[in-house]
C-alpha cells in the first residue's frame, strides 16, 4: 500500500472515508443494480439532497450528474447561450470555458488578464447572455472574492451567471444565490477518483433552455430539459456512474456530519501556515500578488528551485503538483482539501521550510 500523501490539485488525495464507502457499495451491489430500480432512485435522492444541504442551495436549484466539469462547459453553452457569452479568464481553466464557447460558434468575449493578475474592471458587454466565472482557478491559484461576485450580480441582474466551483466547493464559501449555474468534478475537493461531474442549475436556466429549444437544438439525452425530466424522479437519462453517485452522497454527508463551517475553518488554518512558509522562504514567493485573490484551496508558488522541493518532499512521501501550462517548470501547486489533515499539512510545512 502506498504511503504517499498527494497534495496534487487533481486528481488529489482520496478522502479518508472513500475506501469504506467503496467497500460498502460493492458489498451492496450498487454497481450492478438497475438504474431504474427503487434502490438506485433512493441513492440518487440521498446524494442529491446531501449535496443541496452541503452547498446550501436555494430551493430553485436542480442537481444533475455528468461525466466531468469539462462536459458542463459544453452543456452550458449548448443549452444556455444563443449568440454570445462573456468570460473572466485569469488562468488556463477559466480561459478554456471561453474556448469551448468559440468552438461552438458563439460570438463570445473574454476579459483576459495576465496569469495571477487582478481584473481592472468587471464590466460585461450588454449583449452577453451568460457570464462565465471561475471561483478558484486551479492553474494559477486565483480566487474571485464574494464581493466581486455580488458586484457582478448586482450590475447584471438579467444575465445568467455560470460559476466554476471545481476547487472551491465545498471548501470555500460560495453564495449560490448570486449565480444561476455551477459545476464541479469530484477528483479534487471531494477526495474521489475522477469520473463524475456535478452540474447545478436554477429555474432561470431551465426557462432559458426551454426558450432556446424553440429556436435551435440544445442537445439530446443530456439537454437541460431532459436532465430535469429525469432528475425530478431522482433518475438520470442514461445508465450513470452509479458507484460514484453513491459515494459522493456519502462523502457529502461525512462533510455535513463533521460540520461545513468547521471544515472551512480547517482550510483557512492550513492555508495560513502554508502561506507563512512561502513568505519566509527565500526560494519561494506567491504567484498571485493580490492577497485577497490568493487561493486557500489550491496554492500556487513561484520557485527557482522546483526540482529540489519536489524531490525532497517525495523522499518524505509528499507529492506536490508542478506548474500548469507555461509555468510547468517554475511553479509548485499545493492542494489544500478536506482529505489533507492538519497533521499532514504541518509535516509538509516543516519539511518545506528546511529545503535549501
Amino acid at each position: 500500500m502506498s504511503n504517499k500523501i498527494y497534495f496534487t490539485p487533481g486528481p488529489s488525495q482520496l478522502y479518508h472515508t472513500f475506501n469504506d464507502h467503496f467497500r460498502e457499495a460493492i458489498k451492496n451491489d450498487v454497481p450492478s443494480i438497475s438504474h431504474r430500480s427503487a434502490a438506485f432512485i433512493k441513492i440518487v435522492e440521498e446524494s442529491t439532497e446531501a449535496l443541496k444541504a452541503l452547498f446550501n442551495l436555494p430551493d430553485n436549484y436542480h442537481v444533475f450528474f455528468l461525466n466531468s466539469a469539462n462536459e458542463a462547459w459544453d452543456r452550458i453553452v449548448q443549452n444556455l447561450v444563443e449568440i454570445s457569452s462573456h468570460h473572466f479568464a485569469n488562468g488556463s481553466f477559466s480561459k478554456k470555458f471561453h474556448d469551448f464557447a468559440l468552438m461552438q460558434g458563439k460570438a463570445s468575449t473574454v476579459n483576459l488578464v495576465n496569469d495571477g493578475s487582478s481584473y481592472l474592471d468587471l464590466k460585461i458587454p450588454e449583449d452577453s447572455e451568460l457570464v462565465g466565472i471561475c471561483k478558484n482557478d486551479t492553474s494559477v491559484g486565483y480566487t474571485f472574492t464574494e464581493e466581486e461576485m455580488a458586484e457582478i450580480r448586482q450590475q447584471n441582474p438579467d444575465k445568467l451567471i455560470a460559476l466554476d466551483v471545481v476547487t472551491a466547493a465545498p471548501v470555500l464559501p460560495v453564495d449560490f444565490s448570486l449565480v444561476d449555474t455551477a459545476y464541479l468534478s469530484v477528483q479534487k475537493a471531494f477526495g474521489m477518483p475522477a469520473g463524475l461531474g456535478v452540474w447545478m442549475v436554477n429555474d432561470r436556466c431551465i426557462e432559458k433552455a426551454a426558450k432556446k429549444a424553440t429556436k435551435s437544438n440544445i442537445g439530446s439525452y443530456r439537454s437541460v430539459l431532459n436532465l430535469k425530466k429525469f432528475s425530478d424522479k431522482y433518475q438520470t437519462p442514461e445508465t450513470p456512474n452509479m458507484l460514484f453517485i453513491y459515494i459522493i452522497g456519502k462523502i457529502a454527508q461525512d462533510f455535513l456530519n463533521y460540520g461545513a463551517e468547521r471544515m472551512r475553518n480547517d482550510i483557512v488554518y492550513k492555508s495560513a501556515i502554508i502561506h507563512q512558509v512561502i513568505e519566509a522562504h527565500p526560494a519561494l514567493n506567491h504567484f498571485v500578488e493580490s492577497e485577497k485573490h490568493r487561493s486557500k484551496s489550491t496554492i500556487v508558488v513561484n520557485t527557482t528551485n522546483q526540482k529540489a522541493f519536489l524531490d525532497q518532499l517525495l523522499e518524505n512521501g509528499l507529492v506536490l503538483g508542478t506548474g500548469y501550462g507555461p509555468h510547468k517548470k517554475d511553479h509548485l501547486r499545493i492542494a489544500n482539501f478536506p482529505a489533507h489533515s492538519r497533521e499532514s499539512v504541518e509535516l509538509l510545512c516543516d519539511i518545506m521550510q528546511n529545503i535549501g
